[in-house]
Formats: C-alpha cells, sequence, structure tokens
C-alpha cells in the first residue's frame, strides 16, 4: 500500500454552503486562488445547483471558468443532476461529483428523493459524463450515524457504494456527516467496507463536529485508506 495520501480541499464547496454569510464571487475567488497556492492537488470548486436553494454555491459555474487551469491541480464541480453536469461542461470541467446517502431519510431530507430515486437521476448524468469523458466522484453521506435514523448498517454503506462505483464513478467518498463516530465505530465501517471494495477507490470525509475528526482519519490510514476530503480550518 502506497503512503501516499491524496487530499481533496472540498472547503469552498461543502464549507462555505453551510455558512450563514454567503461569500461575493469574487471573494470566493480570491478564497479558492490561495488555496492553490499551498499545494492541494484536488479542489472541489462549487455546486450547479439553483440558487434559489443554495444561494451560497450561485454562479459557480461562473466561478470555475475564472480559474487559472494548473495540470496539477484537479478542480471539480459538484453536479446532482443533468442541468448542473450541462453547466459544467459549459466551462470546460473535466471532474464532476454526484451525492447520495446511505440512510432513506438523509436523502428525503437532503435531495427530496429516496436512494433509489437518487440513483434514477445520476443514471442520465453518469451516460452524459461518460460520454464527454467526465470524472465522477460519488459521495455517501451517514456512513457512521444519520441525524434521523441513528446509527446506519455498514452494509447498507456499502451496497450505496458499490452502486456508485458500478455505474462509473472512479472513487467513492463517505462522509461521517455529523461528527458523532468514534474510532471503533469508523473500524467496523471500513472492515465491512474493505471486504468487498478495493481501499484505492475509497475516500473518509470525516465531520469534526465533537472533536474526533482526527481520530477518525488516524483510524482510517491504520486500515489502509489513502484519500480523505478536508475543508480548511474546519470551515463550515
Amino acid at each position: 500500500m502506497s503512503e501516499f495520501v491524496k487530499i481533496v480541499e472540498v472547503g469552498a464547496r461543502d464549507g462555505l454552503q453551510n455558512e450563514k454569510t454567503a461569500l461575493t464571487l469574487a471573494q470566493r475567488k480570491d478564497f479558492i486562488l490561495d488555496l492553490m497556492k499551498t499545494g492541494v492537488q484536488a479542489i472541489e470548486v462549487g455546486s450547479c445547483v439553483s440558487a434559489k436553494w443554495v444561494p451560497q454555491m450561485a454562479d459557480s459555474d461562473s466561478l470555475f471558468s475564472q480559474l487559472p487551469k494548473n495540470p496539477n491541480i484537479q478542480l471539480s464541480l459538484l453536479t446532482p443532476n443533468l442541468k448542473g453536469l450541462q453547466s459544467a461542461l459549459a466551462v470546460g470541467c473535466s471532474e464532476v461529483a454526484i451525492f447520495t446517502a446511505a440512510s432513506e431519510s438523509f436523502t428525503q431530507k437532503n435531495i427530496n428523493c429516496s436512494i433509489e430515486q437518487s440513483f434514477e437521476k445520476f443514471a442520465d448524468v453518469m451516460a452524459a459524463a461518460k460520454a464527454n469523458n467526465i470524472k465522477v466522484r460519488g459521495y455517501v453521506s451517514c456512513m457512521v450515524d444519520c441525524p434521523y435514523e441513528g446509527a446506519i448498517d455498514p452494509k447498507q454503506v456499502v451496497q450505496v457504494s458499490k452502486r456508485l462505483l458500478d455505474m462509473g464513478c472512479y472513487e467513492v467518498s463517505l462522509g461521517e456527516t455529523i461528527g458523532t463516530a468514534t474510532p471503533d465505530r469508523v473500524k467496523k465501517v471500513w472492515d465491512i467496507c474493505l471486504s468487498e471494495l478495493d481501499s484505492r477507490v475509497l475516500a473518509g470525509h470525516f465531520h469534526n463536529t465533537y472533536g474526533m475528526a482526527l481520530a477518525n482519519i488516524y483510524q482510517s490510514l491504520q486500515q489502509g485508506i489513502r484519500i480523505f476530503d478536508s475543508s480548511i480550518a474546519g470551515l463550515g
């Protein structure tokens, strides 16, 4: 197993979308330009969603088009539907992300559909991405706990992750969404995931709500996970 660790910086999307005050497009651009100077090799620029629902992410496609392209830095956009993907394609984006959850309740609350319906929506996105040679990364929220259902069965996490990979995602990031997990519980999820999936296509996304993110990352490293999402200074 390689000791190289890949960091995907998601603060400009997952961090800023949770901030009550929306930054201007110029502020978001300056923020990402500063991130590009840090040595991070992958940055999620924003989300191609309706500004009505997520005003913090307004004009993410325009923001993407204004950023300098560096062959050593992969810039991506979150595209929850075909319209979002088309916006990303229009500005020359070569990597996008889609998201669902291992919890039915969380999926209903966040994207207003069931897990099954989320995959139905992804079919068109994946087909268009494949046709345009676009890489797709998948997100699975609630890898350990759900704010509505409590503990999540790790087998459900594996099932959803496998479906994303089977659809064509090159990598799947498992999100410890509410920060309630401890290393022993994280270990159980990875044990089951790694019994069926290759560690090289799995990433960890740990929230630090209760100060456990680093401990959970350390546990993940011990089990061979080498890809992690970060949000600068705990933003969001």
